[in-house]
């Protein structure tokens, strides 16, 4: 795995796609984003059935109840990382089957319980709590489980793009997104980087004949706001201070952003190039040991259902991540011979 000068210090390609009852997520993603092995390859077939029987997934299920939801019917947003928000955009992180009937009964109580009238989701089901925070997770979690085609995430997808443009969309100024430029009460009312983060990989995911004017000039606003501010220092608008998670990475990722999401949401839009990222990618270069490996070094764990990895050690996600976040920048490019999984 290499291309030019090659910034890994080693291959950790053949430790990714190693058989891992305890993280068989990774191999699943791995043989798609850095092997380009197609959904219906007998491989990536057999690795996602083996998310559905060990690892994180069937915990998360275990904890579910039969109507869809966990800890409580409702929206689904508290308690954080337990409840069926949470557990939706989890499912979807760790490799789940969007076919599978359980995941398919989450979904809907996402969408029968957090969804807003105006196509929102949202931690109460208001448009007036919306924030683009959850709500892009969750359009990007939609995406990921199989729901492209659904006329209710499409509904979503539009909303989400005028929020962000400020088209026909009412700004409700107390709580949730609060005007233009990703304005946002979570923030104390200043453009928010997190939300402008994952309302650009939920719109990445859009595919391209599929999208209005709207979702591209949303999406156009989200890297320019992104690109706009020092993205290896994260100097983005805080009413406190900057916010020391932007520097640690892990996985699944919940409601914090990391700068590893940020470049790889830029490099997904088109900006993979831009000079203005190369100090970023050179910190995240910096972060891999001898071995070619990135640490855990933000974990949900003991909050979620099920633990991923341990937080310090040298993990298989976050490492995917950061070789996926490289690839897309192109500066990893996957060889692909005979016998490599």
């Amino acid at each position: 795995m290499g291309e030019g000068h090659n910034p890994l210090r080693a291959d950790p390609l053949p430790w990714l796609l190693e058989p891992d009852e305890a993280n068989p997520g990774v191999r699943y993603f791995a043989l798609q984003d850095l092997l380009d092995r197609p959904p219906d390859d007998p491989e990536v077939v057999a690795a996602q059935a083996a998310v559905m029987h060990t690892g994180p997934v069937p915990a998360i299920l275990d904890a579910q109840y039969p109507e869809g939801y966990w800890v409580r019917p409702g929206p689904g947003y508290a308690p954080r990382y337990r409840a069926t928000l949470w557990q939706v955009l989890f499912l979807a992180q760790l490799g789940a089957d969007g076919r599978d009937e359980r995941v398919r009964r989450a979904v809907e109580h996402v969408f029968a319980h957090a969804q807003a009238e105006n196509g929102a989701f949202s931690p109460n089901g208001s448009p007036r709590r919306a924030v683009h925070c959850l709500w892009g997770n969750i359009v990007w979690a939609l995406f990921t489980l199989g729901y492209g085609g659904d006329e209710r995430l499409a509904r979503s997808v539009e909303m989400l793009a005028r929020s962000v443009t400020g088209d026909d969309y009412p700004w409700y100024r107390r709580s949730g997104i609060q005007g233009p430029e990703f304005r946002c009460a979570a923030n104390d009312g200043l453009p928010c980087a997190w939300g402008a983060v994952r309302v650009l990989w939920a719109l990445n995911r859009v595919p391209v004949p599929m999208r209005s004017p709207a979702v591209e000039e949303a999406a156009a606003a989200a890297a320019d706001f992104l690109l706009r501010y020092d993205v290896a220092r994260a100097d983005y608008p805080y009413a406190r201070r900057i916010s020391p998670n932007w520097f640690r990475f892990g996985y699944p990722l919940g409601d914090v952003t990391d700068l590893l999401l940020n470049l790889e949401v830029l490099a997904e839009a088109g900006h993979g190039a831009d000079p203005r990222l190369e100090e970023a990618i050179a910190l995240v270069v910096s972060k891999q040991d001898g071995q070619g490996r990135w640490r855990m070094e933000y974990s949900y764990n003991g909050k979620m259902w099920a633990d991923v990895e341990a937080k310090g050690q040298p993990s298989k996600w976050v490492t995917l991540r950061a070789v996926r976040t490289l690839r897309k920048l192109g500066r990893v490019s996957t060889e692909i011979t005979a016998g490599t999984s």
